[in-house]
């Protein structure tokens, strides 16, 4: 009898990496498809489909590679549970970002082949992603990663005690979710002000353009600093903030040996959107010596990524964000401490992107992960 092979995933935007994935999955036996619902995706992308679960059944379901395929009854990064514990496949399938500790895990628990592949597009097809697919025709206007030192550009942290934040700037290689820590909400104001790009300005110039324009009089919560500096500001930043929402002073470093560094050490993990409606102000303990915990982190951090010294760089990144959940503990729900675990034999640092309850998770690491998505770093400067 030939085996049961499963595999899973949204199939919003059906390509030919795709098929090719199906193709390949399908040479290990029988292949089972099960689809993320529209509820799932909303959940995870932070976005409508393009293609609602019932179109999306039905392309699936009309490639030769496919023996049968259904909508997934659960929901998150996990809907497939209940699927895969009653129909109990013999090999499950999956590509190299859609790997995760999680899924091996409950694969060993049922005794199920658990198989990895590579992205390789058919013959003489181009590589294709729904991602690059949508990232076509997107903005390029930049992302940013938080570092070290965030929140303290918030006047309610940094006038109890002074420091830096230190964020960086990436390319758009890719069309980050919303609500996932990489300043999304930012970057769709500024696409009001600068649909495609940014203009040709002085950055750190652009960066308070930037600011005043998505903070406009009236706002109730004003937009930190740091998300119109890592956005505008090109390369590694860092910012010190004293009891205002601007910076005193801003410091770059654009030295391609540092960049280079960091993007072979830092990549990213998809988890899930921060939920809607989640305060992370319902429960802080912001007081000296937790934010003094938070600035000496970022200084560590600065310091040891302009030497290169990877050890000292995963432990002040670590340190950072353990400050960071002691101000607002509501950045780590269970959910994602179980992840930001189940890494931490894997990795040398955990950090989540952003204000946290979900989103993206940055990583630090000796080598290359295949399961992460790599960063890009921007690194224009203009000689103003």
């Amino acid at each position: 009898m030939p085996k049961k092979v499963f595999v899973t995933g949204c199939f919003d935007l059906l390509h030919s990496g795709h098929v090719a994935f199906f193709k390949e999955a399908s040479s290990l036996g029988n292949l089972y498809v099960g689809i993320g619902s529209d509820h799932t995706i909303r959940e995870l992308k932070g976005r409508e489909t393009i293609n609602s679960e019932l179109e999306r059944l039905y392309m699936v379901k009309s490639i030769r590679y496919v023996t049968d395929a259904w909508i997934n009854s659960g929901s998150g990064i996990m809907d497939f549970v209940n699927e895969l514990q009653t129909f109990r496949p013999d090999v499950f399938v999956v590509n190299e970002d859609g790997h995760s500790p999680q899924k091996e895990s409950l694969c060993k628990q049922y005794n199920i082949e658990y198989v990895i592949l590579k992205r390789i597009p058919d013959l003489n097809l181009p590589t294709r992603s729904t991602t690059s697919i949508r990232n076509s025709n997107a903005s390029n206007l930049p992302y940013r990663i938080d570092l070290a030192g965030t929140w303290i550009d918030q006047p309610y942290v940094s006038k109890v005690h002074p420091g830096w934040a230190i964020t960086l700037s990436l390319e758009p290689t890719i069309e980050f979710n919303e609500r996932c820590g990489m300043s999304t909400s930012t970057r769709n104001a500024l696409k009001k002000l600068w649909p495609y790009a940014l203009p040709a300005m002085h950055p750190e110039k652009l960066a308070q353009l930037a600011f005043r324009y998505e903070n406009e009089p009236g706002r109730e919560e004003v937009s930190g600093a740091q998300d119109a500096i890592g956005i505008c500001m090109p390369g590694l930043v860092r910012h010190y903030y004293n009891n205002d929402y601007w910076p005193e002073k801003i410091e770059s470093c654009i030295d391609d040996s540092v960049l280079d560094w960091l993007e072979q050490h830092i990549s990213l993990k998809l988890l899930w959107p921060r939920p809607q409606g989640l305060n992370l102000l319902k429960e802080t303990y912001i007081n000296k010596e937790n934010v003094k915990a938070l600035t000496d982190a970022a200084e560590g951090c600065w310091n040891a990524i302009i030497k290169k010294d990877l050890e000292r760089f995963a432990y002040y990144f670590n340190r950072s964000f353990e400050a960071q959940v002691k101000l607002f503990p509501a950045m780590l729900p269970q959910n994602v401490k179980a992840i930001v675990e189940e890494y931490k034999p894997i990795t040398l640092g955990q950090k989540l992107a952003g204000a946290g309850g979900g989103g993206y998770m940055i990583l630090v690491h000796d080598k290359p992960l295949d399961d992460s998505i790599q960063i890009t770093v921007r690194r224009h400067q203009m000689d103003i």
